[in-house]
């Protein structure tokens, strides 16, 4: 055993790409058991050790965490990245769960009905720009820090980088009435890690490397 986290995942972002970022701006090696067929999942159900026989799963530590709040909140505690108290603890989960809202319409969006496309993209990019960017703009203002929550990286900061990095995808100035979150955005891409997760070849997942039809599969989901 290398001691390294193992990821047990399907090649692709969905659930597990958080965790690969947190992960990864941590400074933290991990490898990826990639799921290719539905032995394979099958194979991980009879191993025992996949609680509710659903993945994103993570071994670290001597454990098998499945559930990704639960795997997310430990590795940020376990890497100093979920602040010193509960109260930043609650700010930074109040964050995160407001990006994940907004991280959760872009993951299913490539799902839309055929002729609902531009109607979920502009849904997305009303919620981002009017909803969730203005809250994290504001809290980077206020406080005049570089960071969300503190004065230090939590995995407030993390989750908020990989998340505009998601909506620039579909839109590629979608931060020009935000100066905040322009200058935190170039102020994480130049840390060291950050910087490695974002080259090509490293663990980080294109927008759907594997295909619909074959993560189906996987699942056996017709």
């Amino acid at each position: 055993m290398s001691g390294k986290p193992i990821l047990h995942y399907f090649n692709g972002r969905g659930r597990m790409e958080s965790v690969r970022w947190l992960l990864a701006a941590a400074g933290v090696e991990f490898e990826e058991k990639l799921l290719k067929s539905a032995e394979d999942f099958d194979n991980l159900i009879k191993s025992g050790n996949l609680m509710y026989q659903q993945v994103p799963m993570v071994e670290i530590d001597g454990l098998n965490l499945v559930q990704t709040r639960a795997i997310l909140k430990y590795i940020a505690a376990k890497y100093n990245l979920y602040g010193k108290d509960l109260k930043e603890k609650a700010l930074i989960d109040m964050y995160v769960e407001g990006m994940r809202d907004l991280n959760e319409m872009i993951m299913y969006y490539p799902l839309c009905y055929p002729g609902e496309e531009e109607k979920n993209l502009n849904f997305i990019l009303e919620r981002a720009t009017e909803r969730f960017f203005p809250v994290y703009e504001k809290a980077l203002k206020s406080h005049g820090k570089n960071y969300l929550v503190g004065n230090q990286m939590s995995w407030a900061d993390i989750q908020l980088f990989e998340t505009i990095l998601m909506v620039e995808e579909l839109k590629s100035d979608i931060l020009s009435a935000f100066p905040k979150l322009q200058e935190f955005k170039a102020r994480m891409s130049k840390l060291p890690s950050i910087q490695k997760f974002l080259k090509p070849g490293s663990q980080r997942k294109e927008m759907d490397p594997m295909g619909l039809e074959e993560v189906k599969k996987i699942f056996k989901v017709d």
